[in-house]
Parts: structure tokens; C-alpha cells; sequence
């Protein structure tokens, strides 16, 4: 009589046995960022070329938003994986045994987090990269829905750094360490429109060129301004983008209604920056302004038309009557 291949197997008395996964060596080394950049160049180009001329067109930049948001939301993943872990590391260093259990949980952790802060940088440097095609689609730096974007794998050249972190950051040793450097230089602008599209290209170009003059005197600058994506901040964070320099964006708080300019005032004032460059804006740009002046800050006026110096402007009017 044939046994079962079941019951023969059940004489053999294998229970003691057990199948485990074989967990295979983790790599901590970043894709190649030339094969990144490439890889998602094409895959922009082909996707965008589609929503030209269709009902898309409005939605291509939301659209393009997200597709930067992806790999800012994994890096901020794995940036938590990392706060975990280094957590995790400290309590096993303070209640440190000796044991070989212990010791190997510990070489775990420090595994999992050199894993994860090598994911972290790769997904950073991928939303970098898709971050430059964004500004080049748009013309506007990418920034985040709420809170920063640090770059650590940069030493903060990319930041684009929420006004409310850096307070804070600047009375925590730790944090302040992943904060963008630099002198500060303040820069104010409100939501302006133009008769022609020439006179539009013609006050962005002075904008940039501002700024470029200001840079020449100021190595090492750090842009602070108030992060309007409809207002000449956009401007301004595009420029920013381009030349890498890191930037610090006060954005308004709501919560406090009518007060809330005057607020981030405040709050941009309190940096002790280099100087204001100051282009048309409202009554709160204006008293922003005087306030500078107050705390001698030096102020690089250009209100005057199509973004230029006020009293230039003047001068040339006097002049043609």
C-alpha cells in the first residue's frame, strides 16, 4: 500500500525546521543623477507636449506641481525613518548591555537609518531635478504646501526655507545646522499687471537684474521674501531657482486677518538683513519699507515704473517736460 507524499513527510520530523527570507544586502548608493535628470527631462517633455490645445492646458501646472510633490512627500517619508531610527539608537546606546542581542539590534538601526537617510537623498536630489523642469515650465521655484524645502544632500544651496521653521530653528542647535547660511537680503513686491506683454518681460528683466547687482555685492545671500505665487515674490523665487541660492519665505498667517502683513513685516525685519530691495506694492510694502529705514537697512528702491528707481524715473520726467 503507497503511502501519502503527506505522511511521508510527516515521518521524516522536519517541524524543527522553519523557512526564513533571506534579506538581501541594501544598497545605500543613489541612483545616477545624470540618468536622473534625463530619465525625467524625457518623461516631462513627452507628458506636457500632450495638454497644448486641449481641456488639460489650465490644469498643466497643478499638474506639474504634483508630479514635484511626489518626491518631496517620499524624501519627507524617509526623513521621519530616519528620526525614528536615530531615536531608536540613542535608547539602545543608553541601556547598552554588552549582549550580542543587543549589540546586533543596534548595528539593525544604524543600518535602517544609514538605509533610509541614502533614500532620502535620492528622492531629493529626483525632486530637485523635477523641480527645475517645474520652474522652467512655469517660470515660479516649486515650493511646498506647507512647511520647507531643504535639501540636505546640498548644504541647503536649493532651500526654499518656511519663515516660521527658520524662527524656530534659529534657537535649536540641531535644526539650525540643516538651516541655509547667509546674509540675509529682503526682498517686497505686490500683485501688479501690465498694459503689454513687453512691458511685463521688461519689469521681470529688471527684477532679475536687480537682483543679480545685489548678489554681486552680497556673495553669500539669502533671499527672504513673502512666497506669493501671483505676486512679484514669484518673480523673485524664480531667480532664487536659477542661481541656486537659498531662500526664506514668509507666508502670510491668515489667522490674523488684517494684521497679517504687518506681521510678516515683523517677522522679515527681524533677521537683520543686509538691505530691502523694495518694487511696487501695497500700503504694507510701504510701511515695510519706512520700517527698514528705521532700523537702517539699506533700501534698493525700485517703485518707480516698469520696476525702476523712483528717482531715476523723476529725473527723466523733469527732463522730457
Amino acid at each position: 500500500m503507497h503511502t501519502s507524499l503527506a505522511a511521508q513527510l510527516a515521518q521524516l520530523e522536519l517541524g524543527h525546521l522553519r523557512a526564513e527570507r533571506v534579506q538581501a544586502a541594501r544598497s545605500t548608493e543613489p541612483p545616477d543623477a545624470e540618468a536622473v535628470e534625463h530619465t525625467l527631462a524625457a518623461i516631462w517633455s513627452e507628458l506636457f507636449a500632450l495638454f497644448p490645445d486641449t481641456a488639460l492646458e489650465e490644469d498643466a501646472e497643478e499638474i506639474a506641481w504634483g508630479l514635484v510633490n511626489l518626491f518631496h512627500r517620499a524624501a519627507a517619508k524617509r526623513s521621519r525613518q530616519i528620526d525614528r531610527a536615530t531615536d531608536e539608537i540613542r535608547c539602545l546606546l543608553a541601556c547598552a548591555d554588552g549582549s550580542e542581542v543587543h549589540s546586533s539590534q543596534l548595528e539593525t538601526e544604524i543600518e535602517r537609518a544609514r538605509t533610509a537617510e541614502a533614500a532620502m537623498l535620492g528622492l531629493e536630489a529626483m525632486r530637485e531635478a523635477a523641480a527645475l523642469l517645474y520652474a522652467r515650465e512655469t517660470g515660479s521655484s516649486w515650493r511646498p504646501a506647507g512647511g520647507s524645502r531643504l535639501n540636505h544632500g546640498a548644504s541647503c544651496t536649493s532651500a526654499v526655507v518656511d519663515g516660521r521653521d527658520f524662527l524656530r530653528a534659529r534657537g535649536e542647535a540641531q535644526r539650525r545646522a540643516r538651516m541655509p547660511e547667509g546674509t540675509p537680503v529682503l526682498f517686497a513686491g505686490g500683485r501688479l499687471s501690465f498694459a503689454t506683454e513687453l512691458e511685463a518681460k521688461t519689469f521681470a528683466t529688471n527684477v532679475w537684474d536687480t537682483l543679480d547687482r545685489v548678489r554681486e555685492r552680497v556673495a553669500d545671500l539669502v533671499l527672504v521674501h513673502g512666497g506669493d505665487s501671483k505676486g512679484v515674490d514669484r518673480l523673485a523665487a524664480a531667480w532664487a531657482e536659477a542661481r541656486k541660492v537659498p531662500q526664506i519665505a514668509f507666508g502670510l498667517d491668515r489667522r490674523l486677518g488684517q494684521r497679517a502683513g504687518f506681521k510678516r513685516n515683523e517677522q522679515m525685519l527681524s533677521l537683520k538683513a543686509r538691505c530691502l530691495v523694495a518694487f511696487p506694492g501695497s500700503g504694507v510694502l510701504e510701511r515695510l519699507v519706512v520700517q527698514a529705514k528705521e532700523k537702517n537697512i539699506a533700501v534698493v528702491d525700485r517703485r518707480g515704473p516698469l520696476g525702476t528707481n523712483p528717482k531715476h524715473a523723476a529725473r527723466l520726467a523733469e527732463a522730457a517736460a
